[in-house]
């Protein structure tokens, strides 16, 4: 995130140059409302298609979903959230294009990926080190997250309860303000301890693990 936030400054204050923190001389501009299309496809290149939008820093025109990626690090156990990220695009997200009390893939297209390079745990169980899908029920007050062992497959039409590993309830947070791409975060909360979160629109939703 800090790179992201790096490059948006470098290119929000015009800087046609790469930031370079030895040089001895940079030119530096007031920050301006509107940014060059050269500043655009820069950013398009250097932080992604879905990142760009959910910065504000161009429209979202695709009617695509991107397929990105997601990775943090906690006590040397490395989590990897492979996913497809479709916009909201001024569309009813919650309840509209996802159901309430439906299994969703939490993503678009195929399944939502979680891999774990050591084993973890989540709500009491033990998570062997391997590739899971990261699957949801959303609801109004609370959302059902589950991690189940059939990672490949396409949305949730081979979806089976019994290949569930972990399921546990969790209440969504209302964020005040939009993204506009679902977005996946690895998230550190002590040395030990990380979330999976899930935003997209006004909510954000977590998976909270332990490393062993």
């Amino acid at each position: 995130m800090n790179n992201i936030l790096k490059i948006s400054t470098c290119a929000l204050a015009g800087l046609l140059i790469a930031c370079n923190p030895e040089k001895k001389e940079v030119e530096t501009t007031a920050p301006t409302t509107e940014i060059s299309q050269l500043e655009k496809e820069h950013l398009l290149e250097m932080v992604g298609y879905a990142e760009s939008v959910n910065l504000g820093l161009v429209d979202d025109t695709i009617k695509g979903s991107a397929r990105r990626e997601a990775k943090g690090s906690i006590g040397g156990t490395e989590v990897t959230i492979n996913y497809g990220s479709p916009g909201k695009r001024g569309r009813t997200i919650w309840n509209g294009l996802v159901a309430y009390d439906q299994v969703w893939v939490s993503g678009s297209h195929w399944a939502t990926a979680v891999t774990f390079s050591k084993d973890v745990v989540i709500d009491g169980t033990e998570v062997k080190a391997g590739t899971y899908a990261f699957f949801t029920i959303p609801g109004v007050s609370e959302w059902t997250v589950i991690l189940n062992k059939n990672f490949d497959q396409h949305l949730a039409d081979e979806y089976d309860e019994v290949e569930d590993l972990v399921r546990i309830i969790v209440q969504p947070k209302e964020l005040d303000h939009e993204v506009q791409r679902l977005t996946y975060e690895v998230e550190k909360t002590s040395d030990a301890d990380g979330v999976i979160s899930l935003s997209w629109d006004q909510i954000k939703v977590s998976m909270p693990f332990s490393i062993k």
